[in-house]
């Protein structure tokens, strides 16, 4: 697609990874128009906003105008995409979300596409209570098979009458039971495929997660030798196998001896690859605008070591408030902050502070110094 053509792309869904993916695609000449319903969407400062329901047939022919059409969330109406079909590109494909937005479906495809996970077993009816901690080996973490993020819709189980009051308790909807596994570390790593076939993956990402919800991640990874080679590799053998256009981020168990597991896949840009925007190279949102106009790739692995913490609504013991220390974090090099433009909430994301350093050691005494300024 030239750029001589002032090429448009349309996203389905306007919050902050929206409002970065935008960011990405203006300098690049990229028009962006985002479909979100809410009014205070963050994308819409710095894209054209069609407030409307992600369902409504005018929004969708605006829409439908673009060259390209993307995605910030998988959780998109399947009518928004039926009526989508056929009219305008939409990067990741049906297909696709409708493996990643389903749990059970998701670690199938992986484990055809020859990604381990976790051992699991899906939870339909009641009958599948019985026996189910035993197949995945005595405990384990009931999910929803749809919906939940950052750590809503799940729960920790080790007892057969506990699945049962967590399945319960999560409305008997269908779930996915996983075995826990003893990881070393929470890894992540980003795959782009164009239409073209070209493909091209940013970098190995170590994870700390709290209460559910990212906490930090670290750029390089400290893995054992060969881990990151293998991690590419299994990202490209899932695009290539899931006919992936646009960005594929996947979540790893790395278990002892390097060997990793597949935990989890969102066909998007991802929190975890939001050091990228001031690592040196690309961002991982370039690449996912670049994938999605079928734009020449190339991979996107930071040039410095880097670092990100996520500013979350945090509160006092008292349920009051607790806000970063902005001036200290100003204070600190390195520190480049990322804000969404939301209102303050507790438990919500409302923005991140990437971190950079010449060298791993700097890194990380800037970090542990970050991690004590933002609660």
């Amino acid at each position: 697609m030239s750029r001589a053509s002032q090429p448009s792309l349309g996203i389905l869904g306007g919050g902050q990874l929206a409002q970065m993916l935008a960011l990405a695609a203006l300098p690049l000449g990229v028009r962006v128009t985002v479909l979100e319903p809410d009014p205070e969407a963050p994308a819409r400062l710095c894209a054209a906003h069609l407030r409307a329901p992600y369902t409504d047939p005018a929004a969708l022919e605006q829409l439908a105008a673009c060259d390209a059409v993307t995605l910030e969330f998988e959780n998109v109406p399947v009518p928004a995409l039926s009526a989508l079909h056929g009219r305008v590109p939409v990067r990741p494909g049906a297909e696709v979300l409708a493996r990643s937005k389903h749990r059970v479906r998701e670690k199938e495809a992986l484990r055809a596409a020859r990604a381990e996970t976790a051992p699991f077993v899906a939870i339909e009816t009641a009958a599948d209570l019985e026996g189910a901690l035993d197949q995945v080996g005595g405990q384990g973490i009931l999910k929803t098979s749809e919906l939940g993020y950052d750590g809503k819709g799940q729960a920790r189980v080790t007892t057969t009458e506990g699945l049962r009051a967590a399945w319960t308790e999560l409305g008997g909807v269908p779930c996915v039971l996983e075995g826990l596994v003893p990881f070393e570390r929470e890894l992540s790593l980003a795959v782009a495929r164009a239409p073209s076939g070209q493909v091209a993956c940013g970098p190995l990402v170590e994870n700390v997660h709290r209460a559910g919800i990212l906490r930090s991640s670290v750029f390089p990874a400290h893995v054992p030798a060969g881990t990151e080679a293998r991690a590419r590799s299994l990202a490209a053998a899932v695009a290539e196998a899931w006919g992936l256009e646009g960005l594929l981020t996947l979540e790893f168990f790395q278990v002892a001896g390097g060997d990793l597991l597949v935990n989890e896949v969102a066909p998007r840009v991802h929190n975890s690859g939001h050091l990228t925007q001031n690592g040196g190279a690309s961002s991982q949102f370039e690449a996912q605008v670049r994938a999605v106009l079928d734009w020449p790739l190339s991979d996107w692995r930071p040039l410095h070591p880097c670092a990100m913490v996520n500013v979350v609504g945090a509160t006092d013991p008292d349920g009051q408030p607790l806000h970063p220390d902005w001036a200290g974090i100003d204070a600190l090099d390195g520190t480049h902050v990322h804000l969404y433009h939301k209102a303050w909430r507790a438990g919500r994301k409302l923005g991140h502070v990437n971190l950079t350093a010449p060298d791993e050691e700097t890194l990380q005494a800037r970090l542990a110094e970050l991690l004590t300024l933002i609660p």
